[in-house]
Formats: C-alpha cells, sequence, structure tokens
C-alpha cells in the first residue's frame, strides 16, 4: 500500500524541491522557448517557499512531487508543478492540486492561477478534467485559473436575502445559477435577495405552478429569468421552456436543477443551501462553486455575516 503524503514546505525542503523539478522538466521533451525550470537552485525555492509557501509530496518517504505558490492580490499562483517520472501514474499531481486549492481557500484567495504549455497536450488535458479554464495566451504559454468555492454560514433569511443582493452586484447578462437545497432550505428566500440586488419588476416568489417566470429589470440591467425545476421530468422538459431565447439577455436561476441545467451554459454557478437540524434554526449553510471561464477570470467574493456569540457556539 502506497504511503503518500503531501506536506507544506519549508526551507529545509529545498533540496529535495530541487530534485524533483530537474528530474520532471528534463524528461519533458525539448520545447520553444524552453522551460526555466532547470535553473532553480536551493537559493530560488528557499526564497520562493519563505515568501509564498509550496507544497511536497512523499511517498514511501522519498520525494514524489512538488510546487511553488505565488501570491498576486486575490490569486494564488501555481509553479514549477512536478512530479518525478518515477512516481507517475500515482496521483501525485491530483493530490497536490487538491491541497493547493484547499490552501487557497484557507488564505481567502478567490482563484487559482498557473501556466501550461500548449505544446503538452496530456498537461493541458490534465488542467481541463482538473475544471481549469484558459483565461489567456502568450505566444505558447496558456493562462489558466480556476475559481474557488466559497462557503458562507448564514444565520438569518434577512442574511440569506443580503448575501444573495450583493452577490447580484456581480451578475451580468448571460449568468446562470443552478439552485439546489431541500424543502424550505431557503432557495426562494435566496432569489428574493438577487431581486432585489437586480433591481427586476415583481414580486419573487416560489414558480412552481408556472415553472417560470420574467422579471423585468427597473434599472435598464438584466432581467431575472426565475424557474423552478422540481416537477420537470427531465432534460428535454427543460429545453421546452425555450430559456435559450433570453439566456445571453437575462440572469437564469434554476431552483432544484442540479442535473438538469447545467447544459444551460459552461459558466455558471452552483449553488447549494443546506438547513439546520431543525425547523425552529434558521442558520443556513451556503456554497457557492463558480465553473467556467467567465468566473475563472473574475472568482466570487461575498461579505461573510456577522455571527451572535449565540450563533457561533
Amino acid at each position: 500500500m502506497t504511503d503518500l503524503h503531501v506536506v507544506d514546505a519549508t526551507a529545509e525542503h529545498a533540496e529535495e524541491i530541487v530534485d524533483v523539478i530537474h528530474h520532471a522538466f528534463s524528461a519533458r521533451r525539448v520545447l520553444d522557448p524552453p522551460s526555466t525550470a532547470l535553473s532553480e537552485n536551493a537559493t530560488t525555492v528557499a526564497a520562493a517557499v519563505a515568501a509564498h509557501g509550496g507544497l511536497l509530496v512523499l511517498i514511501d518517504g522519498v520525494a514524489a512531487g512538488a510546487m511553488l505558490f505565488e501570491v498576486d492580490g486575490d490569486v494564488l499562483g501555481l509553479r514549477r508543478v512536478s512530479v518525478n517520472p518515477r512516481f507517475q501514474g500515482r496521483g501525485v499531481a491530483s493530490a497536490m492540486v487538491g491541497c493547493a486549492e484547499d490552501t487557497a481557500r484557507e488564505r481567502g484567495l478567490r482563484r487559482v492561477r498557473l501556466i501550461a504549455r500548449v505544446e503538452l497536450p496530456d498537461t493541458v488535458e490534465f488542467w481541463r478534467r482538473r475544471g481549469y479554464s484558459v483565461v489567456e495566451r502568450e505566444g505558447q504559454n496558456l493562462i489558466y485559473a480556476k475559481a474557488m468555492p466559497i462557503e458562507l454560514t448564514i444565520p438569518t433569511a434577512d442574511d440569506m436575502r443580503a448575501a444573495s443582493e450583493e452577490l447580484a452586484g456581480q451578475l451580468r447578462a448571460g449568468d446562470v445559477l443552478v439552485l439546489s437545497g431541500d424543502l424550505g432550505a431557503g432557495k426562494t428566500t435566496f432569489t428574493q435577495g438577487l431581486g432585489a440586488g437586480l433591481k427586476v419588476r415583481g414580486d419573487i416568489t416560489s414558480p412552481t405552478f408556472v415553472i417560470s417566470r420574467v422579471h423585468p429589470s427597473l434599472a435598464g440591467g438584466p432581467a431575472l429569468v426565475h424557474v423552478d425545476a422540481y416537477r420537470l421530468g427531465g432534460i428535454a422538459e427543460l429545453d421546452d421552456l425555450d430559456l435559450d431565447a433570453s439566456l445571453d439577455d437575462a440572469v437564469t436561476v434554476v431552483e432544484w436543477g442540479h442535473g438538469l441545467a447545467e447544459s444551460l451554459a459552461p459558466d455558471r454557478l452552483d449553488i447549494v443551501i443546506t438547513r439546520g437540524d431543525d425547523d425552529i434554526d434558521e442558520t443556513r449553510d451556503l456554497r457557492i462553486t463558480p465553473a467556467g471561464p467567465r468566473w475563472a477570470e473574475t472568482g466570487v467574493s461575498l461579505t461573510p455575516p456577522v455571527l451572535s456569540a449565540a450563533e457561533r457556539d
């Protein structure tokens, strides 16, 4: 059984990291222009780790993978992502990327970013499978990014409306939100906050009996299309609503959309609201997972609500 550990890199790991980087990059085919990775040494790596951190993967105590971090504003950059060829195919890169994303969330950073070479199709495919999107190209370099999920504890219905109203300020025409949660979790409450933030006309209530409602803007912005997919039998019935006709011009929110509405757009926000253990508890857990290049370029930011002492306990 493989003993794989991912550890936070320190300056003491510099020699091991350099060894992994040199083994990994020297095994790649020659690129034009060539990578500068082979110029890394213990001094440069130790300085990079001291400044921003990094990761080292150990398999049975042997250095198998490494990466260096670089923080720029709200972005965690991944540098020198390396796997010793001896350990390829053993999940080293995936383990590192998962831990790097955990690091970004723990540090409160909105996005993860890296550079991959277009001449390395296996590398390009790896990042695509991990949900990263190309947001820019510089010569042979593809700039990949991924927005990090955010998780908040929401104490009250008013706090839920305030959170979604703040989110509305980051939305634009063409955005799709796929909203999931149990009955009574607060999906419609969340949508009401969006409507307030978007300044649309009409009371926002559950559209179960009409399936879809359009709320025009009162301020020259995008309309809000509010869909309830609870009674839809599948993707074919969702297609019958002809949402494609309004997608580009509106913000579309699909309640009960998990497993159905993801096909509407590659750029979307997957939102899950989880209720407390009983009907008396108003507290909700809100998780927003951005997907696609639109959000990879910006990420999502929400101000955590202030919890009372009782709510913190």
